[in-house]
């Protein structure tokens, strides 16, 4: 009996490079790639970063700046493509994220390097929600997990040479150089993608116009700007607690009560609660990017800090680690899988490997036991983010394709900003004159977060 061709069976699927994909393909993997190039570098030169610009606290607030910015601009890409198609976001995500590069490669002070940033995060934040729309629209079902894993092998090169060139350019010229050298890869990138923004929907879901609540433009968008203030009150309100407790409470408190307006709007129903279903599904991809970029951000901060290396060292550490991502989601494509199992084992990795990390910082070991903690990280986000990206187009109707990618994005780049901003707090609180102890701080929360999402992963089986 032939195997017939479903979502989890990828062995079936037509080649994604072959004649009718290829183009769209390698237009796809082209402008990853170049977002994947400055995420690899930012984590090595940040340290650079804010010596130059004499701010420690500048860590943080950058990656959060990023984070929150593309939350806000999630949701529009996906209230965009569901109604208008997502050939126009795309664009305007890349020329947004150029312009982004441009300015930090320019910035002269810590409030113009944070804008630079923001202007990055809603770049971003349009191109990877219509990237989601687009495998829906183009690719077939049973070709879509190895379109996801093409997303994450974009990563690989990157991750081989980014960190790695990032940090030597660091040292040889100046980190401005870094974000100045990959405006540049846009062009290739977009010569390539045009002709697939311009062709039709190939084999995949055709466009739905949604009528649900979460296809209006006006609540969605006030929905989206209570988060993303909420977001971004929230950790400024941490950061105060070092300097001014009381105000801090007070915009923490703010900035709890915007989310908790705007968060549930933007979310399938019930997902806060982890209900059964798509609900769980979307939440495990938060779960997973907070465990994972709360600590993949300070891993650089603690290896030049603490162990003396270089920026070019700690970026190929980080080269290292990286590459289990892809390793991780290449064998997801390899055989059918039941998804929330290979989600719980991803979950699991990271844990382990969240805690393997304290090795490096044992007396009498070395930093570079960090790489292959880091690798076992990443191996876990290869195989469960992958298979959180296939299980929720699988469970989204037709018109909730787009609200439901944008709804992967928010969970994902609010909890990496959550707690990126509150592992820089607790870099400034307890770990300003010894990282190390702020670092253990930031294992314990993460690891926890992780071991959490291991044991709820089973709840993103369908109800029936």
């Amino acid at each position: 009996m032939t195997a017939p061709k479903t979502l989890d069976a990828p062995y079936a699927s037509p080649r994604i490079f072959g004649p009718r994909y290829r183009t769209a393909t390698l237009g796809i993997l082209l402008v990853v790639t170049l977002i994947a190039f400055e995420g690899m570098s930012i984590g090595t030169i940040m340290p650079a970063v804010s010596a130059d610009l004499d701010a420690l606290d500048l860590y943080g607030v950058s990656f959060s700046a990023f984070l929150i910015a593309g939350l806000f601009a999630n949701v529009v890409a996906g209230l965009w493509s569901d109604r208008r198609g997502h050939a126009v976001p795309f664009l305007l995500g890349v020329a947004l994220f150029v312009t982004g590069m441009v300015m930090a490669g320019a910035a002269a002070s810590k409030g113009m390097f944070i804008v630079a940033r923001a202007v990055q995060g809603l770049g971003g934040g349009f191109v990877i929600v219509a990237i989601y729309v687009m495998i829906v629209r183009v690719y077939p079902p049973a070709a879509r997990p190895k379109v996801f894993a093409g997303l994450s092998s974009a990563w690989v090169l990157p991750s081989l040479i980014g960190p790695s060139v990032a940090g030597f350019v660091a040292d040889a010229a100046e980190w401005r150089w870094v974000f100045y050298g990959i405006v540049p890869l846009v062009v290739p990138a977009l010569v390539m993608l045009l002709p697939a923004l311009r062709g039709g929907a190939g084999d995949g879901d055709a466009p739905v116009p949604g009528t649900g609540p979460r296809s209006r433009p006006l609540r969605m968008t006030l929905a989206a700007l209570a988060t993303a203030a909420g977001g971004g009150t929230l950790l400024y309100g941490v950061e105060l607690f070092d300097t001014d407790p009381p105000l801090g409470g007070i915009a923490a408190g703010v900035g709890l009560g915007l989310l908790a307006a705007g968060l549930p709007r933007l979310l399938p129903p019930k997902a806060l609660r982890f209900g059964r279903g798509l609900p769980t599904t979307v939440m495990m991809r938060g779960v997973l990017a907070s465990a994972f970029f709360g600590v993949n951000a300070y891993i650089p901060l603690v290896l030049q800090k603490e162990l003396a290396f270089t920026t070019t060292q700690a970026g190929v550490a980080l080269t290292i680690g990286a590459l289990g991502w892809s390793t991780g989601s290449y064998l997801q494509t390899r055989r059918e899988f039941d998804r929330p199992t290979l989600v719980r084992a991803g979950a699991a990795a990271v844990t382990a490997g969240i805690l393997l990390t304290m090795l490096a910082l044992v007396p009498g070991s070395t930093g570079w036991l960090m790489a292959p903690a880091w690798m076992v990280a990443g191996f876990g986000m290869g195989i469960g983010t992958t298979s959180v990206s296939i299980t929720t187009m699988r469970q989204s109707p037709g018109d909730e394709q787009g609200a439901n990618s944008a709804a992967l994005q928010v969970v994902d780049t609010l909890g990496g900003a959550l707690t990126i901003g509150f592992g820089g707090t607790l870099v400034n609180l307890i770990g300003h004159d010894d990282i190390a102890t702020g670092y253990t701080a930031i294992i314990a929360m993460t690891a926890a977060i992780a071991l959490f999402g291991a044991f709820v992963a089973a709840r993103m089986r369908d109800p029936a």
